[in-house]
């Protein structure tokens, strides 16, 4: 498998993480907010993961998003921008999956929700050979 073909899946991994949180937020009562903010946390790592694996190298297996995203700004300067908001959401990685005094509201829920799309846009648009696999005709779509 090439480069772009594993980073691709990463990515969809993460998309799939993304679309899990935000569909959780809508559609639960109560809302299960450490779930949504955990699966934010884990989007922004498989955002992350899959850029360095298209620059060749091989991701560190941590959760520590803020030092993940350091590794990404070895490739590009801009991910400068993001370093905070990794940092952030780090925190969202094992606070949430066990249990712990950290309460989660639905504030944080909608801050993870909103930086995680983000972050995940910014990574994915910086690999131009994964916009090219969106222009391609979706398979389920009915021909007229």
């Amino acid at each position: 498998m090439n480069k772009t073909d594993l980073a691709r899946e990463w990515f969809e991994i993460a998309e799939t993480d993304l679309h899990t949180a935000a569909y959780l937020f809508e559609n639960m009562h109560p809302r299960p907010l450490e779930i949504i903010c955990y699966h934010c946390q884990q989007s922004v790592e498989k955002a992350l993961k899959g850029f360095l694996i298209n620059n060749e190298t091989e991701p560190p297996k941590i959760h520590d998003l803020e030092k993940l995203c350091q590794m990404c700004a070895k490739f590009n300067l801009s991910f400068e921008t993001i370093r905070e908001t990794c940092r952030k959401l780090t925190d969202y990685a094992a606070s949430t999956r066990y249990p712990s005094l950290v309460e989660i509201e639905k504030v944080d829920a909608v801050f993870a929700l909103r930086e995680a799309e983000r972050v995940y846009t910014f990574c994915a648009d910086l690999i131009p050979e994964l916009r090219l696999s969106d222009q391609e005709p979706d398979n389920e779509a009915p021909s007229n």
